[in-house]
């Protein structure tokens, strides 16, 4: 068997962190299993779904590396949808309603009061059919099977159908609600895996049935818990956390792939510099019950970690052109993000203007510019400035180490300076050790 797995957005909007993970999750699985993974865009809402959300869902999924195997479109398949409606409606698994939604809201309110579920109650085959009220259509729940499967991620699930509303899968104008749809493509497009969240369990009860309904075996299901914010609970800000926040941040797309790869499972969030150990890790039985906790500083952080050991020439189109190889390789221990490598082609080429030194440390700093341009510059200038330094001011430690990175980068903190001065030409650093 090929594994197959889909990731199904509604181009209704941008690509958030929720269902980025839910698409990683599949294309981890799909990957890991030498299958495919599909893209199909769910654009049955014709009046919301727009083009340049498509775009975007594409462009997203590539800048994250989440490479497709095929992709549909729902607003092209509808001439199916039809066909197997109408199979379903001729096997009686298909009926017309009419009631309103406010008189649906009150039979609903109605059985709260009385202590009863809010189940949808049948009318009876020879019930009234009201004039000039086109119906919506719902999908005739078998009450007479347990709805059961194995979940990969939630273990043994048991549904009473008797216990749950026939859903609607129609509107009363024609168009498609989610359930049935998708139904039918995962058959026409032989999904093997759905990998989604927990919010969809309830579903999943109904479209079994639909599944069996249409003569099809289920794909196994996998309910992963959902995403919540440091707070504990879904927020704002992470529903509406897209990528192009995450790029505009400086967040690399592995660095997301690493954290959304791991979260909610047992697995430890490590830095990566490819997918490969996050395919060969994924196990759904892993994976636990509780919310998965996204935190921004979390992975703020593990970009910064991924970046101290990224190649150069991963980012080099991203870099100036002042920042080769040897450079990079020197500062990216202290870079948060790609962007922040811009800051420092001043302090290697200048122009720079050091920043006054305190009194204390003019002493070292005259020392200095005094050694200065009689020092080589060749594999270890610094050493041999400090110990020239050292030598006529007796300074060590901090008292003669921190002046001098402040007067050549100022900065209280960076790159091993042994690293960062031979990368810093002899002209700039004796001119700024004078003008300090």
């Amino acid at each position: 068997m090929t594994v197959i797995t889909r990731f199904a957005p509604s181009p209704t909007g941008t690509l958030h962190v929720g269902n980025v993970r839910t698409a990683l999750h599949n294309w981890l699985w799909a990957r890991k299993h030498g299958g495919r993974f599909l893209l199909r865009i769910d654009d049955t809402d014709l009046e919301r779904s727009k083009e340049e959300y498509v775009a975007g869902i594409r462009a997203d999924l590539a800048w994250l590396g989440l490479d497709i195997d095929g992709e549909e479109r729902q607003s092209a398949r509808f001439a199916l949808y039809e066909a197997e409606f109408d199979k379903l409606k001729a096997a009686g698994r298909i009926y017309a309603c009419y009631e309103t939604p406010e008189e649906l809201d009150i039979r609903r309110k109605v059985l709260l009061s009385r202590g009863l579920p809010p189940v949808y109650e049948r009318k009876a085959e020879d019930a009234p059919v009201p004039e000039g009220v086109a119906p919506h259509w719902r999908f005739k729940l078998d009450h007479g099977a347990p709805i059961e499967w194995t979940d990969m991620v939630r273990g043994p699930q048991h549904f009473e159908p008797r216990t749950m509303s026939d859903p609607v899968v129609r509107r009363a104008d024609g168009s498609w609600l989610y359930l049935l749809p998708s139904v039918i493509d995962d058959i026409a497009m032989g999904i093997t895996h759905v990998v989604r969240g927990e919010d969809h369990v309830s579903n999943t009860a109904s479209q079994i049935q639909m599944f069996q309904a249409l003569g099809a075996t289920p794909p196994q299901f996998a309910h992963e818990a959902l995403l919540v914010g440091t707070e504990g609970k879904l927020s704002k800000r992470l529903g509406s956390l897209g990528m192009a926040a995450l790029r505009n941040e400086g967040i690399e797309p592995i660095a997301l792939v690493a954290l959304l790869a791991r979260l909610g499972t047992s697995d430890p969030v490590e830095p990566v510099a490819s997918p490969a150990p996050l395919i060969e890790s994924i196990d759904f039985a892993r994976f636990g019950r509780a919310p998965a906790r996204f935190d921004e500083a979390e992975l703020a952080l593990l970009n910064q970690k991924i970046l101290h050991h990224t190649d150069y020439a991963v980012v080099a189109p991203r870099l100036p052109t002042a920042i080769d190889e040897a450079r990079w390789n020197a500062i990216r221990p202290n870079l948060m993000t790609v962007a922040e490598a811009a800051d420092w082609v001043a302090i290697f080429d200048g122009p720079f203007t050091p920043p006054a030194p305190d009194e204390a440390d003019r002493s070292v700093l005259a020392a200095a510019a005094a050694a200065a341009p009689n020092t080589t510059w060749g594999a270890d200038p610094w050493h041999a400035l400090t110990s020239a330094v050292k030598e006529a001011t007796g300074a060590k430690g901090r008292a003669l180490f921190l002046p001098l990175r402040r007067a050549l980068t100022g900065r209280d903190h960076g790159p091993d300076m042994a690293e960062l001065l031979p990368l810093i030409a002899k002209d700039q650093a004796v001119a700024r050790l004078q003008t300090s």
